[in-house]
């Protein structure tokens, strides 16, 4: 069974997301998109009203650091 994710799992949120959007650069994606798409990842089951701006940060910076790996490895 796959760890049911919420607000504060911006690592493993950065993970998914790097996986499922491999071409988008993170930094270029807005606040209002970004929740989106963490509310449409299947194991995120967090209520979408908790997420604040330090959070979707976290797991902007998250999945940055991913797509930093994946494009200058």
């Amino acid at each position: 069974m796959a760890k049911e994710l919420t607000w504060d799992d911006a690592d493993d949120l950065g993970i998914l997301l790097s996986e499922q959007h491999p071409e988008t650069d993170p930094l270029a994606v807005r606040f209002t998109d970004l929740h989106r798409l963490v509310t449409e990842l299947p194991d995120f089951k967090d209520d979408p009203k908790k997420s604040n701006e330090g959070k979707l940060e976290a797991i902007q910076m998250a999945w940055h650091a991913e797509f930093l790996d994946r494009t200058q490895a």
